[in-house]
């Protein structure tokens, strides 16, 4: 990639911390990915964050948190700083990042009451009153006097060992953790020296800054993750949280802050202070500036500054020292190389979804929802290498996200490809999430494809519903079937015709009725969307769900905008149910429900519309009537594809080319499968 310096970026700019310069502005902020092994940052998370120093990043802040004490049991794969094995694995993570110049820190924490006593050793979890924290549902001891000694000792200990792993520095987490459960009047209600008056409050922080100081010496960079507002009536004040800040910058011991606004006990309050899509660009970043304007300090943030204009908008108006652009580097780690190549328009968006974040508490990872090559940077490159062997002539049948990366990466790999679509634009199950309003930032996910094929030359052929001989007529080497799937009615004794498909709904084929029944049977965003947009258009809406908890297979974050309009609009949620049988009764639907734990209950239910979601079948005509005249017969090694080898078999020597699907044309998956199926087989073509 060619290098071209604007010197007039104010993104570009360099920043000095005290001794560190940080030669840009840009960072990404503490987070946990959950890639940890054993509590340790082994190959997983050190190819994660070198890869994010490779694209050019200033700062790249590690964990979130790590652990300073052993009765913080880990709540999502935390790292563990307590123990001196993570030492070497933070200095190889830290040597990695500093070959490209960028500099490393952590962030160090004790999570207080945001984690389970169940967990690790089964030790009580503590805080600065037993205040209830919802989201984790621990019941915390009152943090005794030996309490405070012991883990202000083990926060100066930690540092001491980021200091030998060759960081440049540490942060100290104190939003919605141990540190602020101390200044929160709606967490601290202590009548001794660590109770009442605000200093009072900041007590145990300035004890451990202190403990720390003496541990690392006065050089090495301590900063400070803080909120400086929680943003509720019985939380931390605008008025105290800043007079914090100015306490920790007036005390020459701290030597920048990182501030958060909100509060993070409950999903809904996480969402405000780390926005999904449809939420409010950098919501919090003219707060930013009022405390680093107040401060006249080093402040950084982060919080939906997701595209380079803001980004540059926060420096130049000098809101920020330094803009993180946490989850943008989940999507593209290359953020600044592209920025330095004048390639900004090539930068991969974040598309607010945030299946990374919720990833962590649903399947114990972070993943981006359309870059699968994130976390699994040891198998996956960021940056497609052309092919060895000679260039092949590839159709790939299928617009939607599995069949457009699978034509842009095979591009990259240097064959010759023509897309088929069915319908007249690109985006497949993709243009329906889309249809309601507040996910329409997903269609970045198409469009940043559409524009990459275009510049790849890769041709693009609409309205053409693929046959076999439409395919075999371009003489093809390799073949992809990337059809996707229709959608499926669940098991019904009876009324299989009378039901609607949430497709449907979503399409705008048919109108939400007056009265509806939507029977969720496949737990994640397109049945809960139909019920959002429904209810929106004025429909009386049951969502009903056999699952215990309804719609598991979204997380937490995505769970709340949808709890918020079905509580807006009257929706009513009924779990534990199962839709058995539907039937006509004059100008009404009647709704026979099962149950599985109470064999031989049931129920009814009249009303005007009965709405079904459960996933898709594959669209596999094509790949069938294509799939004896193939090379491979079809066949996938799996072993190989996972570890390494010729992934086609030479099943049939007859054959002229190879066949594979890829996406819902497998199976009812999800974007990030089909994303991740079109990388992992296009770079081993």
């Amino acid at each position: 990639m060619l290098t071209k310096i604007p010197t007039n970026d104010p993104l570009l700019q360099p920043f000095q911390l005290k001794h560190l310069t940080l030669k840009n502005r840009v960072m990404s902020t503490s987070h946990e990915p959950a890639y940890s092994d054993d509590g340790m940052p082994k190959q997983r998370y050190r190819l994660y964050h070198a890869e994010k120093a490779k694209g050019g990043m200033a700062l790249t802040m590690t964990a979130g948190s790590a652990l300073v004490s052993r009765d913080s049991p880990a709540a999502f794969g935390n790292l563990q700083a307590y123990r001196d094995e993570i030492v070497p694995w933070l200095a190889e993570l830290s040597d990695a990042c500093h070959e490209h110049d960028c500099k490393v820190m952590i962030q160090l924490t004790h999570l207080g009451r945001r984690t389970g006593w169940n967990k690790a050793d089964w030790l009580p979890v503590l805080s600065a009153s037993p205040v209830r924290e919802p989201a984790h549902r621990a019941f915390p001891k009152t943090a005794e006097d030996w309490d405070i000694a012991r883990i202000v000792s083990d926060y100066a200990s930690a540092a001491q060992r980021m200091q030998a792993a060759g960081l440049d520095g540490i942060e100290f987490e104190a939003y919605g953790h141990l540190m602020d459960g101390f200044w929160s009047p709606a967490t601290n209600v202590r009548d001794d020296e660590y109770g009442g008056p605000l200093e009072n409050r900041v007590r145990f922080s300035m004890q451990v800054i202190d403990a720390v100081r003496k541990a690392v010496g006065p050089d090495f960079i301590v900063g400070i993750r803080m909120v400086a507002d929680e943003d509720f009536s019985a939380g931390l004040s605008k008025d105290e949280g800043v007079a914090i800040a100015k306490l920790l910058a007036d005390s020459g011991k701290i030597d920048f802050l990182n501030i958060i606004r909100g509060s993070i006990e409950t999903d809904a309050a996480l969402t405000n202070v780390i926005p999904i899509t449809g939420m409010r660009s950098a919501p919090h970043l003219d707060f930013a500036g009022e405390v680093r304007a107040a401060t006249k300090f080093p402040v950084f943030h982060a919080a939906r500054i997701a595209d380079v204009a803001t980004a540059r908008h926060a420096i130049a108006s000098g809101k920020l020292d330094m803009v993180g652009m946490t989850r943008p580097h989940i999507a593209d780690p290359h953020i600044v190389a592209k920025v330095l190549a004048g390639e900004e328009h090539r930068i991969r968006p974040c598309v607010g979804a945030t299946y990374c974040l919720d990833r962590i508490y649903e399947g114990g990872e972070a993943l981006c929802i359309h870059n699968a090559a994130t976390g699994r940077e040891a198998t996956i490159p960021h940056v497609i290498a052309r092919a060895d062997g000679p260039a092949k002539r590839v159709v790939v049948v299928g617009a939607g996200p599995g069949g457009l990366e699978a034509a842009r990466v095979l591009a990259e790999r240097g064959h010759s490809i023509t897309v088929l679509e069915a319908s007249g634009q690109a985006g497949g199950q993709i243009r329906l999430a889309v249809q309601n309003p507040r996910r329409k930032e997903l269609i970045g996910i198409v469009d940043w494809r559409l524009a990459e094929l275009e510049r790849l030359g890769v041709e693009m052929r609409y309205d053409l519903w693929a046959e076999a001989g439409d395919v075999l007529a371009f003489g093809p080497d390799v073949v992809v079937v990337a059809t996707g799937g229709l959608p499926q009615n669940p098991p019904l004794g009876e009324g299989h015709d009378l039901v609607t498909s949430s497709w449907d709904i979503l399409s705008g084929a048919a109108k939400p009725a007056e009265t509806m029944l939507l029977y969720d049977d496949n737990g994640g965003h397109p049945g809960m969307s139909a019920a959002e947009f429904s209810a929106r258009a004025g429909a009386k809406v049951e969502l009903l769900s056999p699952e215990r908890f309804f719609a598991p297979e979204m997380g937490g974050m995505n769970h709340v905008p949808y709890m918020r309009a079905f509580h807006e609009t009257g929706v009513t949620v009924t779990i534990n149910t199962r839709l058995t049988s539907v039937r006509r009764d004059g100008n009404k639907l009647v709704a026979t429900l099962g149950s599985d734990f109470a064999p031989g209950w049931s129920a009814e239910r009249r009303v005007d519309q009965v709405v079904v979601e459960h996933g898709t079948l594959p669209l596999d005509e094509l790949y069938l009537a294509l799939k004896p005249v193939s090379r491979n017969l079809g066949a996938v090694d799996y072993e190989r594809l996972v570890q390494g080898g010729e992934i086609f078999p030479r099943s049939n020597e007859d054959g002229s080319f190879v066949l594979y699907r890829i996406g819902d044309a497998v199976a009812s998956r999800n974007i990030h499968a089909a994303i991740y199926d079109g990388i992992r087989f296009g770079i081993r073509v």
